[in-house]
């Protein structure tokens, strides 16, 4: 049964696929309308969630299926002590397909491992989140037409961000990529990722402290909130959570044809005067991850019924 937790789990041939899939949604919506039809996808959350869950519910609507969703871990049975696997098997009974995310890593592949139908992870702690990096990808092929010969600046929380390591995996695999990783040191980017997915195949990058010095160089400045959730030590976040803020006047540094970009939520690393700014395209990411998600879905519950 084939199951997508991280996003190499998909070839580089299959995620121009997604792509392609997903601009023929936005195309023609109507011929999509009734693919899911008499099929259920349960959305299993442990963790809060808003723009990801409703995304994936609104992803299966509009392909004309149902949703089975769990929103709280407190009134499942996960709160009697139900294991991950267990929880998989059983909600196997109902589904056709599950959206899970939980705080632990590697819970999304326990679930996969145990259930009789696909999982898609929808993130599993500071690990992995491979639909929003489906989001980004759609974003930056939409707004630049390409991936290869791009320079990606990542800013503000390198070390817990999933989102980040996902997309640095996916952008990895393509020609003549650069990325520029701008964090406070102690959030820098862990060593794993940047020997498995930088080192290993030579692709070029530094570490900088200073986003006002990298903005002209950047195609695409991605941004992160310092997530609260992850830190152990409240002073310690308190420290760090305003390191970097994007305000108009670090956004007259960069680019004409500069795109920004950020997973949401956002706390204030984004002053809200950037909205008006036309190379904003956080509001984007969100509608194009309910495209590639549907593009997902239709995948994996086709390859099922073959």
């Amino acid at each position: 049964m084939r199951s997508v937790i991280d996003i190499l789990d998909l070839s580089v041939s299959e995620l121009d696929a997604l792509i392609a899939t997903a601009e023929d949604i936005i195309a023609h919506p109507a011929d999509y309308a009734e693919k899911c039809h008499g099929k259920k996808l349960a959305t299993l959350f442990f963790e809060p969630s808003t723009r990801t869950r409703m995304s994936f519910e609104a992803a299966m609507y509009e392909l004309g299926g149902n949703v089975l969703s769990m929103t709280d871990a407190a009134s499942s049975s996960a709160s009697k002590g139900e294991s991950v696997a267990d929880t998989a098997k059983v909600i196997s009974c109902y589904a056709d397909i599950i959206a899970m995310r939980h705080p632990k890593e590697g819970a999304a592949l326990v679930a996969a491992n145990n259930a009789s139908i696909p999982v898609i992870n929808a993130g599993d702690g500071g690990h992995c989140h491979p639909t929003q990096t489906l989001a980004d990808l759609l974003t930056i092929w939409r707004e630049k037409k390409r991936f290869s010969g791009l320079t990606v600046g990542l800013c503000g929380d390198l070390k817990f961000g999933r989102t980040v390591h996902s997309l640095i995996n996916a952008l990895s695999r393509y020609e003549d990529m650069r990325f520029v990783l701008i964090s406070p040191t102690e959030l820098k980017l862990p060593s794993y990722v940047k020997e498995e997915s930088l080192k290993a195949k030579n692709i070029p990058y530094r570490q900088t402290t200073s986003l006002e010095e990298a903005m002209p160089e950047l195609d695409v400045l991605y941004m992160t909130r310092v997530q609260k959730e992850r830190f152990f030590n409240e002073e310690d976040y308190l420290r760090l959570k305003d390191s970097y803020i994007l305000d108009p006047a670090k956004m007259t540094l960069g680019r004409d044809d500069l795109i920004v970009m950020h997973p949401l939520p956002r706390v204030n690393e984004i002053s809200v005067a950037v909205d008006k700014d036309p190379r904003a395209c956080y509001f984007k990411q969100v509608l194009n991850g309910k495209y590639m998600r549907m593009a997902l879905i239709l995948k994996l519950l086709e390859e099922a019924a073959s």
